[in-house]
This record gives C-alpha cells, structure tokens and sequence, in this order.
C-alpha cells in the first residue's frame, strides 16, 4: 500500500475513497469523481504529501469543471478553516 505524507508529518495509507468522496462533495457525479480518483490513484507515490494530492485533484477537477474546484476550495475554508 502506497504511503502518503500528513499535513502534521503523519504517515498513512493512500485511500483512494477519500478523493471520491471529496470529488463528490464539490458536486462532481459519482462516475466522474471514480473516474477522477483512478487517475489521481496512478500518479500517487509513497512519501507523496497531501498538499500534492490536493493539487492533483485540483487541477483535475478545474478541467473537468471549473465550478466544481471552486466548490471544493469554498469547502476546505469554511469547514476545514485552511486557506492557501
């Protein structure tokens, strides 16, 4: 199982659930947010952090819909408080 990196320095194992869930919650449809998270899955390598996964789904939920980015970047500052 491929490890990532932690904001907090934390080591743990990709779950690729989680960016379909997080896919899903910006409004992308289930198909397209599995669909997005194969291709992010792929990309994915141990020590990785999650700053780069983030930017990975990012962009790819920027092209796919540019709505659905913003969603997502709405998201992470009002409930997740983080701003970047």
């Amino acid at each position: 199982m491929v490890k990532v990196m932690k904001r907090d320095g934390r080591s743990e194992d990709f779950i690729v659930e989680k960016v379909v869930v997080s896919a899903v919650k910006s409004g992308a449809p289930i198909g397209v947010s599995r669909e997005l998270a194969k291709e992010v899955e792929s990309r994915v390598h141990d020590g990785m952090s999650t700053k780069e996964i983030k930017r990975m789904v990012l962009e790819t939920l920027r092209e796919k819909n540019p709505q659905w980015e913003k969603n997502w970047l709405t998201y992470d500052r009002a409930v997740k408080k983080r701003v970047e």
